[in-house]
């Protein structure tokens, strides 16, 4: 009988061992935790469609945010919903709008974890979609100018770092010279680079409050069968000025994120979207998949691919799991 020199199986017999060789991992250094903030005081609304999301006042938000920063998630990135919303997305810029109130407020109160803020108007515009609509299209210049804005009045409020997430061309070098010349040449950019035009956002949308009224968003969004679009799109943000990029969403994009990381030397982040989230949950609370093994399946594809960063709403169960010693271990 044949017995083979090579038994691959003697590294995998226990635990231990296993990780020992293994060759990726994640940790909750990989981790940044989604939120969002509504108008209101000491009040949360749970996202139907995202078992154990919620939306936060900003002072419910600041108590969310603490006990993030608790786990050690290095990072929290911000969706608002105004109280009210317009064709120009005033909300979006206001000085005094719900997430520069809410940057203000939690670096008061946790002034070392990163603040990153999502940098786009369809939250704030009467219509839902991600710019400025003139003659019946989305204009891109004038969408620009109103993106810079906000970026800026971001970092005014305290930001680390923004996040634009619309898709505009030219958008990233807009926003970099805006923030340079207001004397914000430290903030970094993580740019939505390859994001498609998805059916993984709905439950986002209804978190958001951000659907379109009309139309959808495939003339700005990428159209999901492209690779090499995206990587077209990541390299002229690399030029204008993005410090991390970032490819939405993760799941079924897994080889953008390969080709990503295959063909740049920047930080890349991935985004674990609301309808992925969402079908775990579902999923695990009918008892069809055990939620732990799924996510840390998932969590670790993307690391597999390529991904430096991982936006995630499993984040904060995530990083109990890796503190309980549990995450990756059956």
């Amino acid at each position: 009988m044949f017995f083979p020199e090579v038994r691959m199986r003697r590294l995998r017999r226990n635990e231990n061992l296993r990780r020992m060789v293994r060759e990726n991992r994640v940790t909750v250094d990989d981790l940044i935790y989604p939120l969002f903030v509504m108008p209101g005081k000491d009040s949360i609304q749970e996202v139907s469609s995202m078992p154990g999301v919620y939306r936060f006042t900003i002072d419910r938000l600041v108590k969310e945010v603490e006990e993030v920063y608790s786990l050690g998630i290095p990072a929290v990135i911000l969706f608002g919903i105004p109280e009210f919303k317009d064709e120009a997305a005033t909300g979006a810029y206001d000085d005094h709008g719900i997430v520069q109130e809410a940057i203000r407020a939690i670096k008061k109160e946790v002034p070392d974890i990163v603040v990153i803020t999502d940098v786009c108007l369809c939250e704030y515009t009467s219509h839902g979609h991600c710019g400025v609509i003139k003659d019946g299209e989305i204009n891109n210049d004038i969408t620009l100018e109103l993106l810079a804005q906000t970026a800026v009045s971001h970092a005014e409020a305290g930001a680390d770092m923004v996040a634009p997430s619309d898709m505009m061309d030219g958008r990233v070098a807009a926003i970099r010279s805006a923030l340079d010349n207001e004397g914000f040449e430290n903030i970094p950019i993580m740019s939505y680079a390859a994001k498609y035009a998805s059916a993984f956002y709905g439950p986002f949308r209804e978190a958001a409050e951000s659907t379109p009224q009309f139309g959808d968003r495939r003339s700005y969004q990428m159209d999901p069968p492209n690779v090499k679009e995206a990587i077209r799109e990541i390299e002229l943000d690399i030029e204008e000025g993005a410090d991390i990029v970032m490819v939405k969403p993760g799941l079924a994009y897994m080889d953008v994120v390969r080709a990503a990381r295959e063909n740049f030397d920047h930080p890349i982040a991935v985004y674990n979207v609301s309808g992925e989230y969402s079908m775990v949950k579902a999923a695990a609370r009918n008892g069809w998949v055990d939620e732990k093994r799924i996510v840390y399946e998932i969590l670790t594809g993307f690391k597999r691919a390529g991904a430096d960063l991982i936006l995630t709403y499993h984040a904060k169960d995530v990083a109990r799991w890796i503190k309980e010693g549990t995450f990756g271990v059956y």
